[in-house]
């Protein structure tokens, strides 16, 4: 399968990224900065989400599938999150892509039916601006209707450094956690719960939520 991946070069693209070369698929590593992607083997095409002009289809030639690793953080503007999603949903058709992996928040995640685990009081607030975004996004998904078949991954509630382990959980909208009551997850586990969604689509047009 080729992929694309947006958002390449930042810390869990990269490691998707990785993952998908690993496994066999052609990947294409889409960015603004061409030499921050340090993957080698992999096609590497200058994209910029905030470049209204910038030509979509012709970034995507090829591609069988788009993974979205897109955060507002490294550009100082959360707001492009929710943009993005409804220019990819709306766009993708036309450029002859139809399937979506989007890298999700956990602020959306339930801790108990319909008790976000953005609302608790103990929610960090400097990651708030950024959870947020993710929850509209996810919103945005939800009312689409289109032909994009897409699915919204959210992590554990702390996804971190690590080795891989190959080994996961998946749950819909519940934050998943261990016996413990903890939720995490590593990077790298994270980005083999994306590539096994992507080649199984398991979960389509749906929120799922990985972690231990």
């Amino acid at each position: 399968m080729k992929v694309a991946v947006l958002g390449a070069s930042g810390w869990i693209g990269s490691h998707i990224l990785a993952e998908a070369k690993a496994r066999g698929h052609e990947v294409v590593a889409l960015v603004r900065d061409p030499s921050k992607v340090a993957e080698e083997g992999v096609e590497v095409r200058q994209f910029d989400v905030l470049d209204e002009s910038a030509d979509l289809a012709a970034a995507l030639d090829g591609v069988d599938a788009l993974i979205s690793a897109l955060g507002g953080r490294a550009a100082g503007n959360h707001e492009l999150v929710v943009k993005t999603a409804h220019s990819l949903l709306n766009g993708l058709p036309a450029a002859g892509v139809t399937r979506l992996l989007w890298v999700g928040g956990a602020g959306s995640l339930e801790v108990e039916p319909g008790v976000a685990l953005i609302t608790l009081p103990d929610f960090p607030d400097e990651y708030k601006a950024e959870a947020q975004v993710m929850v509209e996004a996810l919103e945005v998904f939800r009312n689409y209707e289109g032909d994009v078949n897409w699915t919204f991954v959210s992590p554990a509630a702390d996804i971190f450094p690590g080795d891989k382990k190959g080994e996961y959980r998946i749950g819909g909208d519940s934050l998943v956690s261990d016996s413990e009551g903890n939720s995490r997850i590593s990077v790298a586990d994270y980005a083999v719960a994306m590539i096994d969604e992507l080649e199984k689509a398991a979960h389509p047009s749906q929120r799922i939520g990985v972690a231990y």
